[in-house]
Protein backbone atom coordinates (compact mmCIF):
# COMPACT_ATOMS: atom_id res chain seq x y z
CA UNK A 1 0.00 0.00 0.00
CA UNK A 2 1.57 3.52 -1.00
CA UNK A 3 1.18 6.21 1.42
CA UNK A 4 3.50 8.39 0.16
CA UNK A 5 2.97 11.83 -0.10
CA UNK A 6 3.34 12.02 -4.29
CA UNK A 7 0.51 13.90 -5.75
CA UNK A 8 -0.13 11.32 -8.63
CA UNK A 9 0.31 8.38 -5.90
CA UNK A 10 -2.76 7.00 -4.42
CA UNK A 11 -3.88 3.13 -2.88
CA UNK A 12 -7.46 4.12 -4.27
CA UNK A 13 -8.64 5.72 -7.31
CA UNK A 14 -12.16 5.87 -7.63
CA UNK A 15 -13.68 7.08 -11.21
CA UNK A 16 -17.03 8.14 -10.89
CA UNK A 17 -18.21 11.08 -8.32
CA UNK A 18 -21.90 9.22 -8.04
CA UNK A 19 -23.61 7.19 -5.21
CA UNK A 20 -21.43 3.96 -6.07
CA UNK A 21 -18.65 6.26 -6.28
CA UNK A 22 -18.73 7.75 -2.75
CA UNK A 23 -19.91 4.96 -0.77
CA UNK A 24 -16.65 3.60 -2.25
CA UNK A 25 -15.11 6.43 -0.80
CA UNK A 26 -16.09 6.52 2.57
CA UNK A 27 -15.26 3.01 2.73
CA UNK A 28 -11.58 2.93 1.91
CA UNK A 29 -11.01 6.58 3.17
CA UNK A 30 -11.91 5.26 6.28
CA UNK A 31 -9.44 2.21 5.63
CA UNK A 32 -6.76 5.02 5.87
CA UNK A 33 -6.54 4.09 2.08
CA UNK A 34 -5.37 7.16 0.09
CA UNK A 35 -8.20 7.83 -1.71
CA UNK A 36 -8.83 9.94 -4.67
CA UNK A 37 -12.57 10.28 -6.93
CA UNK A 38 -11.92 11.65 -10.04
CA UNK A 39 -15.38 12.82 -11.67
CA UNK A 40 -15.94 14.20 -15.52
CA UNK A 41 -18.48 16.65 -14.34
CA UNK A 42 -19.63 17.94 -11.15
CA UNK A 43 -20.30 15.33 -8.16
CA UNK A 44 -23.66 13.41 -7.64
CA UNK A 45 -24.28 11.66 -10.90
CA UNK A 46 -27.87 11.05 -12.14
CA UNK A 47 -28.94 10.41 -8.83
CA UNK A 48 -28.20 14.09 -8.27
CA UNK A 49 -30.73 15.42 -10.89
CA UNK A 50 -33.96 13.19 -9.54
CA UNK A 51 -36.19 15.34 -7.80
CA UNK A 52 -37.54 13.45 -5.31
CA UNK A 53 -36.45 9.91 -4.09
CA UNK A 54 -39.02 8.47 -1.43
CA UNK A 55 -37.54 4.75 -1.75
CA UNK A 56 -34.14 5.47 0.02
CA UNK A 57 -33.78 4.26 3.44
CA UNK A 58 -34.04 6.33 6.33
CA UNK A 59 -36.29 9.11 4.99
CA UNK A 60 -39.47 8.56 5.31
CA UNK A 61 -40.77 11.93 4.24
CA UNK A 62 -38.26 11.72 1.30
CA UNK A 63 -35.60 14.02 -0.06
CA UNK A 64 -33.64 15.19 -3.19
CA UNK A 65 -31.57 13.78 -5.19
CA UNK A 66 -29.12 16.57 -5.07
CA UNK A 67 -29.32 16.78 -1.03
CA UNK A 68 -28.64 13.33 -0.69
CA UNK A 69 -25.71 13.18 -3.26
CA UNK A 70 -24.58 15.84 -1.09
CA UNK A 71 -24.47 14.47 2.35
CA UNK A 72 -22.35 11.50 0.66
CA UNK A 73 -20.15 13.77 -0.62
CA UNK A 74 -19.91 15.65 2.60
CA UNK A 75 -19.08 12.22 4.15
CA UNK A 76 -16.25 10.63 2.27
CA UNK A 77 -14.69 14.17 2.18
CA UNK A 78 -15.01 14.01 6.41
CA UNK A 79 -13.27 10.88 6.15
CA UNK A 80 -10.58 11.76 4.23
CA UNK A 81 -11.30 11.42 0.31
CA UNK A 82 -9.86 14.06 -1.74
CA UNK A 83 -12.03 14.97 -5.03
CA UNK A 84 -11.42 16.29 -8.21
CA UNK A 85 -13.98 17.57 -10.79
CA UNK A 86 -13.58 17.86 -14.14
CA UNK A 87 -11.25 15.51 -14.97
CA UNK A 88 -11.88 13.52 -17.83
CA UNK A 89 -10.68 9.63 -17.56
CA UNK A 90 -9.29 8.63 -21.13
CA UNK A 91 -7.96 5.30 -20.53
CA UNK A 92 -6.30 2.90 -17.95
CA UNK A 93 -3.31 0.87 -18.30
CA UNK A 94 -2.10 -2.21 -16.28
CA UNK A 95 1.64 -1.30 -15.33
CA UNK A 96 5.13 -3.74 -14.59
CA UNK A 97 4.63 -3.19 -11.33
CA UNK A 98 1.33 -4.18 -10.93
CA UNK A 99 0.35 -0.91 -10.21
CA UNK A 100 -3.10 0.83 -12.37
CA UNK A 101 -2.18 4.19 -14.58
CA UNK A 102 -5.08 6.39 -14.84
CA UNK A 103 -4.84 8.78 -17.79
CA UNK A 104 -6.03 12.10 -17.74
CA UNK A 105 -6.64 15.00 -20.54
CA UNK A 106 -4.07 16.70 -17.74
CA UNK A 107 -1.83 13.79 -16.14
CA UNK A 108 -1.36 10.57 -15.15
CA UNK A 109 -2.55 8.82 -11.93
CA UNK A 110 -0.99 6.06 -10.08
CA UNK A 111 -2.70 3.12 -7.93
CA UNK A 112 -2.83 -0.19 -6.99
CA UNK A 113 -6.79 -0.21 -6.84
CA UNK A 114 -8.76 1.91 -9.04
CA UNK A 115 -12.59 1.56 -8.89
CA UNK A 116 -14.64 2.17 -11.94
CA UNK A 117 -17.92 3.68 -10.70
CA UNK A 118 -18.83 5.80 -13.45
CA UNK A 119 -22.57 5.49 -13.79
CA UNK A 120 -24.71 5.41 -17.10
CA UNK A 121 -26.34 8.28 -19.25
CA UNK A 122 -29.62 8.66 -20.47
CA UNK A 123 -30.37 6.37 -23.86
CA UNK A 124 -31.23 8.45 -26.94
CA UNK A 125 -34.47 7.53 -29.07
CA UNK A 126 -32.25 7.52 -32.28
CA UNK A 127 -34.79 9.35 -34.04
CA UNK A 128 -35.27 12.45 -36.58
CA UNK A 129 -35.54 15.38 -34.76
CA UNK A 130 -34.04 14.08 -31.36
CA UNK A 131 -30.59 16.07 -32.25
CA UNK A 132 -31.34 19.04 -33.67
CA UNK A 133 -33.85 20.30 -31.23
CA UNK A 134 -31.79 18.98 -28.11
CA UNK A 135 -31.56 22.14 -25.72
CA UNK A 136 -33.99 23.37 -28.35
CA UNK A 137 -37.27 21.66 -26.60
CA UNK A 138 -35.82 18.19 -26.48
CA UNK A 139 -33.82 17.22 -22.97
CA UNK A 140 -33.53 14.08 -20.78
CA UNK A 141 -33.46 15.70 -17.47
CA UNK A 142 -36.50 17.43 -15.89
CA UNK A 143 -35.75 18.87 -12.77
CA UNK A 144 -32.64 20.44 -14.72
CA UNK A 145 -34.81 21.70 -17.62
CA UNK A 146 -38.32 21.67 -16.62
CA UNK A 147 -38.65 25.27 -15.39
CA UNK A 148 -37.99 26.48 -18.82
CA UNK A 149 -41.78 25.32 -20.14
CA UNK A 150 -43.67 26.68 -17.01
CA UNK A 151 -47.17 26.86 -18.11
CA UNK A 152 -46.91 25.08 -21.65
CA UNK A 153 -47.50 21.34 -23.27
CA UNK A 154 -44.87 18.90 -22.95
CA UNK A 155 -44.32 15.33 -23.25
CA UNK A 156 -42.64 12.35 -21.69
CA UNK A 157 -41.15 9.50 -23.28
CA UNK A 158 -40.87 6.40 -21.10
CA UNK A 159 -43.04 5.49 -18.55
CA UNK A 160 -40.40 3.51 -15.84
CA UNK A 161 -39.85 4.79 -12.50
CA UNK A 162 -37.57 7.75 -14.02
CA UNK A 163 -39.83 8.66 -16.41
CA UNK A 164 -42.65 8.96 -13.89
CA UNK A 165 -40.92 10.31 -11.36
CA UNK A 166 -39.39 13.43 -13.54
CA UNK A 167 -43.19 13.31 -14.58
CA UNK A 168 -43.91 14.68 -11.33
CA UNK A 169 -42.18 17.34 -11.33
CA UNK A 170 -43.43 18.20 -14.54
CA UNK A 171 -47.10 18.06 -13.77
CA UNK A 172 -46.23 20.98 -10.97
CA UNK A 173 -44.94 23.38 -13.53
CA UNK A 174 -46.66 22.42 -16.40
CA UNK A 175 -49.87 23.13 -18.48
CA UNK A 176 -50.40 19.64 -19.80
CA UNK A 177 -48.30 16.64 -19.58
CA UNK A 178 -48.43 13.43 -21.93
CA UNK A 179 -46.73 10.14 -21.09
CA UNK A 180 -45.55 8.14 -24.10
CA UNK A 181 -45.33 4.38 -23.15
CA UNK A 182 -44.07 2.11 -26.10
CA UNK A 183 -45.70 -1.02 -24.09
CA UNK A 184 -48.99 -1.73 -23.81
CA UNK A 185 -48.58 -1.71 -19.53
CA UNK A 186 -46.72 1.30 -17.73
CA UNK A 187 -43.59 -0.73 -16.42
CA UNK A 188 -42.86 2.48 -13.64
CA UNK A 189 -43.81 1.74 -9.94
CA UNK A 190 -48.13 1.78 -9.38
CA UNK A 191 -47.97 4.06 -6.67
CA UNK A 192 -45.97 6.61 -8.98
CA UNK A 193 -48.34 5.64 -12.00
CA UNK A 194 -51.43 5.94 -9.77
CA UNK A 195 -50.21 9.52 -8.25
CA UNK A 196 -49.70 11.01 -11.58
CA UNK A 197 -52.95 8.92 -13.32
CA UNK A 198 -55.07 11.49 -10.90
CA UNK A 199 -53.80 14.74 -11.91
CA UNK A 200 -55.96 16.61 -14.30
CA UNK A 201 -53.18 17.80 -16.32
CA UNK A 202 -51.79 14.19 -17.37
CA UNK A 203 -52.37 11.44 -19.93
CA UNK A 204 -50.98 8.33 -21.17
CA UNK A 205 -50.37 7.06 -24.29
CA UNK A 206 -49.57 3.63 -23.49
CA UNK A 207 -48.61 1.42 -26.79
CA UNK A 208 -46.99 4.22 -28.89
CA UNK A 209 -44.29 4.57 -30.70
CA UNK A 210 -42.36 8.00 -31.32
CA UNK A 211 -41.35 8.71 -34.88
CA UNK A 212 -40.00 11.91 -34.79
CA UNK A 213 -39.78 15.32 -33.57
CA UNK A 214 -40.86 18.03 -35.58
CA UNK A 215 -40.46 22.40 -35.47
CA UNK A 216 -39.12 24.98 -37.09
CA UNK A 217 -36.73 27.22 -34.95
CA UNK A 218 -37.85 25.31 -31.49
CA UNK A 219 -39.99 21.53 -30.65
CA UNK A 220 -43.64 22.25 -31.52
CA UNK A 221 -44.86 18.30 -31.78
CA UNK A 222 -44.15 14.92 -31.35
CA UNK A 223 -45.22 12.24 -34.06
CA UNK A 224 -46.20 9.12 -32.10
CA UNK A 225 -47.61 5.69 -33.97
CA UNK A 226 -50.37 3.83 -32.21
CA UNK A 227 -48.45 0.23 -32.33
CA UNK A 228 -51.67 -1.64 -32.49
CA UNK A 229 -53.66 0.56 -35.25
CA UNK A 230 -50.32 1.72 -36.80
CA UNK A 231 -51.93 5.01 -36.83
CA UNK A 232 -49.68 8.70 -36.70
CA UNK A 233 -51.03 11.12 -34.27
CA UNK A 234 -49.32 14.59 -33.39
CA UNK A 235 -48.93 15.75 -29.89
CA UNK A 236 -48.23 19.70 -30.09
CA UNK A 237 -45.49 20.06 -27.20
CA UNK A 238 -43.02 22.61 -26.57
CA UNK A 239 -41.07 20.55 -24.81
CA UNK A 240 -40.40 16.50 -24.64
CA UNK A 241 -38.42 15.02 -22.11
CA UNK A 242 -36.75 11.55 -23.06
CA UNK A 243 -36.46 8.33 -20.74
CA UNK A 244 -35.60 5.73 -23.10
CA UNK A 245 -33.05 3.65 -20.47
CA UNK A 246 -29.42 3.87 -20.18
CA UNK A 247 -25.72 3.64 -21.89
CA UNK A 248 -23.09 2.61 -19.79
CA UNK A 249 -19.94 5.12 -19.50
CA UNK A 250 -17.87 2.70 -20.03
CA UNK A 251 -16.14 3.50 -23.69
CA UNK A 252 -12.62 4.26 -22.11
CA UNK A 253 -12.66 1.16 -20.89
CA UNK A 254 -14.14 -0.71 -23.74
CA UNK A 255 -10.04 -2.20 -24.67
CA UNK A 256 -9.15 -3.07 -20.77
CA UNK A 257 -11.97 -4.71 -19.34
CA UNK A 258 -14.41 -7.05 -20.40
CA UNK A 259 -18.06 -5.79 -21.29
CA UNK A 260 -21.31 -7.25 -21.96
CA UNK A 261 -22.81 -7.02 -25.50
CA UNK A 262 -24.51 -3.76 -24.34
CA UNK A 263 -21.53 -2.60 -22.86
CA UNK A 264 -21.63 -3.12 -19.40
CA UNK A 265 -18.52 -3.97 -17.40
CA UNK A 266 -18.71 -8.01 -16.29
CA UNK A 267 -17.42 -8.81 -12.47
CA UNK A 268 -17.55 -11.18 -10.37
CA UNK A 269 -19.39 -11.30 -7.00
CA UNK A 270 -16.72 -9.13 -5.36
CA UNK A 271 -17.09 -6.35 -8.56
CA UNK A 272 -13.38 -7.46 -9.40
CA UNK A 273 -13.55 -7.41 -13.14
CA UNK A 274 -11.17 -9.08 -15.58
CA UNK A 275 -8.37 -6.97 -14.61
CA UNK A 276 -6.60 -7.46 -11.19
CA UNK A 277 -6.57 -4.61 -9.32
CA UNK A 278 -9.75 -3.15 -10.95
CA UNK A 279 -13.31 -2.95 -9.49
CA UNK A 280 -16.30 -1.58 -10.80
CA UNK A 281 -19.56 -0.35 -9.04
CA UNK A 282 -23.10 0.60 -9.58
CA UNK A 283 -24.78 1.33 -12.80
CA UNK A 284 -21.66 0.89 -14.94
CA UNK A 285 -21.94 -2.78 -14.21
CA UNK A 286 -23.93 -5.90 -15.37
CA UNK A 287 -26.58 -6.45 -13.09
CA UNK A 288 -30.37 -7.39 -12.86
CA UNK A 289 -31.41 -4.33 -11.01
CA UNK A 290 -30.40 -0.51 -11.16
CA UNK A 291 -30.91 1.65 -8.28
CA UNK A 292 -29.22 3.99 -5.67
CA UNK A 293 -29.35 1.52 -3.28
CA UNK A 294 -28.13 -1.21 -5.10
CA UNK A 295 -25.33 1.04 -6.26
CA UNK A 296 -24.31 2.04 -2.63
CA UNK A 297 -24.16 -1.87 -1.81
CA UNK A 298 -21.89 -1.87 -4.83
CA UNK A 299 -19.54 0.52 -3.91
CA UNK A 300 -19.34 -1.07 -0.40
CA UNK A 301 -18.51 -4.32 -1.93
CA UNK A 302 -16.11 -3.00 -4.31
CA UNK A 303 -14.32 -0.84 -1.21
CA UNK A 304 -13.99 -3.91 1.15
CA UNK A 305 -12.32 -5.85 -1.21
CA UNK A 306 -10.53 -3.56 -2.85
CA UNK A 307 -9.23 -2.80 0.69
CA UNK A 308 -8.44 -7.06 0.93
CA UNK A 309 -6.75 -6.50 -2.44
CA UNK A 310 -4.33 -3.88 -1.03
CA UNK A 311 -3.32 -6.15 2.12
CA UNK A 312 -2.31 -9.23 0.31
CA UNK A 313 -0.26 -7.66 -2.51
Amino acid sequence: MDNLNNNNDFDVIIIGAGVAGFTAAIYASRERHRTLILERGKTGGLASTTHWMENYPGFPSGISGRDLTDLFRAQAEKFGAEIREFIDVKSLEKLSNGKISVHTTEEELNAPVVIIATGSLPRRLGIPGEMEFYGRGVSYCATCDGAFFRDLDVAIVGCGNSGLQEGQVLLELCKTVTFIEYFESIPGERILFERIDKAENSRFLPNHKVLRIEGEQFLERVIAENRATNKEIEIPVAGVFIYAGYKPNSDFVKDFVTLDERGYIITDDAMQTSIEGVFAAGDVRKKLIQQVTVATSDGTIAAIHAGKYLRNS
